[in-house]
């Protein structure tokens, strides 16, 4: 089992930048499938970013593509978002979650495939 928790939300100008951090406790953390989801007032929590134990495979929402990173470090058990040129509608909850499952590009984008949450970091980005 693994306990998530998010930090580094907070307020920004457009096109700021903030990184996003997710400590991870438990021994397995190296070997999960690791995501990034958002969730916007009165809109559903959505797919940001997906990343593969190894780091090898990654995937994005094509919204954030080429503005959002997302890596991890294993020896420190931190996933971690790094989000430039930040929008107005970027602003919402953002939550990481881990999956035990090998990576799958399908797979990573839904919610229901992850079993292990976060409590979210907020993220306000003000134009």
């Amino acid at each position: 089992q693994v306990q998530l928790v998010e930090s580094g939300g907070g307020l920004v100008q457009a096109g700021g930048s903030l990184r996003l951090s997710c400590a991870a406790s438990g021994r397995t953390f190296r070997t999960y499938t690791m995501g990034w989801f958002r969730q916007a007032p009165g809109k559903e929590r959505e797919f940001v970013a997906a990343i593969s134990w190894s780091g090898d495979s990654t995937d994005y929402l094509n919204s954030v593509k080429g503005r959002f990173t997302i890596s991890r470090d294993n020896a420190k058990n931190t996933l971690y978002l790094q989000m430039n040129s930040l929008k107005s509608e970027d602003t919402a909850v953002y939550y990481c979650a881990a999956d035990r499952r090998s990576y799958s590009k399908v797979a990573v984008t839904t919610t229901i495939n992850y079993g292990y949450w976060g409590q979210g970091t907020k993220v306000t980005v003000s134009s």
